[in-house]
Formats: C-alpha cells, sequence, structure tokens
C-alpha cells in the first residue's frame, strides 16, 4: 500500500507543476460557474423549489458542480489519454508484466490528481461563487466530511469508467470514439448542465440509476443535506456499489486484454 501512497502524492506533484494550466481552469471554471448562476438565478426566480431546491441550494449546486468538473474528470481529461496511447503502441505490456497491479497502480495517481484539482481548481471558485452569491454551505463538520466520503466515492466511479474506456483501445486502437461517448455520457447524466431530479419521469428515473449520477448528483445532495442518516447510507451504497461492479468489470476486461497480449507476444 506504501508504494500506491507514493504514486497518489506522484499524482498530486505531477499536476501541480502545471501552475498556468490550473490557472486558466480556475479562470474557466469561475466565468462559466457566474454564467450557470445567472441562468439559474432567472429560471429558479420563475419557478421556486424547481427540482426540489430552492433558490440558494440551485446555486450551491452550480458552484459544486464548477469545484467537481474537474476533480470527477466529467469532461475526460485524466489518465485515460496516457493510457490509451501505451496500449496503441504496445508499451502496456512492460507495465502488465510488472510486480505492480495496473488497475491499483493508475487508480492511485488518479486520486492523487483528482485531491489536487479540488483543492486547487474547487475551492477558488467555490469560494468566489460564496462571496458573490447566497450560497447554502453546512453548518456541520459532519456534512463537510460525508461530503469528501461522497467525493471520493464518485472520483473512483469516474477512474473506473474511464479505465474501462481506455481498456476499449485493445480492440479499437483508437479510443477517441469511445472517450467521446463517455465525455457526452457524463455531461448529460452527471447533473453537470442540469440537476437530474429535473429530468422527467422515466428519462429521470434512469438518469439517477446510473453511475454518472455518482460524480455530481449524489455528492451534491449530501452537501446539501438531502441525504441524512439511513439516507446517506444508502448513498453511500449506491456510489461504492457502482465503484466496486465497474472497478471489477474493469479487472475482467484487463485480464481477456492481458491474455491477449500473452498470446500475441508468445
Amino acid at each position: 500500500m506504501r508504494l500506491y501512497a507514493v504514486v497518489a502524492a506522484g499524482g498530486f506533484r505531477r499536476h501541480a507543476t502545471y501552475r498556468i494550466a490550473t490557472a486558466a481552469g480556475v479562470f474557466t471554471n469561475t466565468v462559466f460557474g457566474f454564467i450557470l448562476a445567472y441562468t439559474y438565478t432567472a429560471l429558479w426566480g420563475e419557478h421556486p423549489q424547481l427540482g426540489g431546491y430552492d433558490m440558494s441550494q440551485a446555486l450551491t449546486y452550480v458552484w459544486l458542480g464548477q469545484a467537481l468538473l474537474a476533480t470527477s474528470a466529467m469532461m475526460g481529461g485524466g489518465f485515460e489519454d496516457e493510457l490509451v496511447e501505451r496500449i496503441r503502441t504496445g508499451d502496456v505490456a512492460v507495465d502488465l508484466y510488472r510486480p505492480v497491479d495496473l488497475q491499483l497502480w493508475w487508480l492511485a495517481g488518479d486520486l492523487g490528481r483528482a485531491a489536487f484539482q479540488l483543492l486547487a481548481r474547487g475551492v477558488v471558485p467555490m469560494l468566489l461563487g460564496a462571496l458573490a452569491f447566497p450560497l447554502a454551505l453546512p453548518g456541520s463538520p459532519g456534512v463537510w466530511l460525508a461530503f469528501l466520503v461522497s467525493v471520493t466515492l464518485g472520483v473512483v466511479v469516474s477512474f473506473a469508467l474511464r479505465y474501462l474506456v481506455a481498456l476499449s483501445a485493445f480492440w479499437l486502437m483508437d479510443g477517441a470514439g469511445a472517450a467521446q461517448i463517455a465525455f457526452l455520457a457524463g455531461l448529460f447524466f452527471s447533473g453537470l448542465l442540469l440537476p437530474l431530479t429535473l429530468f422527467p419521469g422515466v428519462l429521470g428515473e434512469v438518469a439517477r440509476a446510473l453511475p454518472w449520477s455518482a460524480l455530481l448528483q449524489v455528492p451534491a445532495d449530501v452537501f446539501l443535506g438531502k441525504h441524512a442518516g439511513w439516507g446517506l447510507v444508502e448513498a453511500f451504497a449506491f456510489q461504492g456499489g457502482w465503484a466496486l461492479a465497474l472497478l471489477l468489470a474493469g479487472r475482467l476486461v484487463q485480464s481477456v486484454a492481458t491474455r491477449r497480449v500473452v498470446v500475441q507476444g508468445g
């Protein structure tokens, strides 16, 4: 476990070196946060309590989305491009023969990336949003802790989804198509555009049951106090269940791909 902790720390330091890119990301998140906040203000002004949120909760949802956009890599941009390239060039064969677990290696690095993005591109836009708008911030340390747990589970779900997308390159040789599909699904079904509670009927039920809702919708509702007591346990179980299922699916695909590499190498 010490090895993976070192990998996670390396992932944090690696992304910390891109200071200009980070500053640009903070600026972009803040600008889009203001655009969405004013849009939500107009929408909730016409329809109070829309989706079960009051005005301050809706505005808080906006800034949580901007804070978690890069943290949970809802639009991609994590490790997957590098892994796809290693698969395409064949360098992944070296990785598979190393005395480390391939999935845990990339997961550790992605957790380090997510920690940096949360601190660098999450905190600043959230603070600016709180200065400009009346946000519904939790007053209980327990809610903040539950939120961090939910964010962590969401990051693991995001990793597991992107890991499967990257492994598709073993058969497609180019993960661009699969990555684009995953990007669109994450953009729509995470709740980044609109809270999933606004989706009507069967579409809303399906959207809230899909794994992408674990990236933003669930953590945001935890932050806003929508999940408490047994409801909080159910929220964690939902995220943890998807994380476990997707990680196991990734291991299965990885195992099949490994056998393919061994056969071709032989």
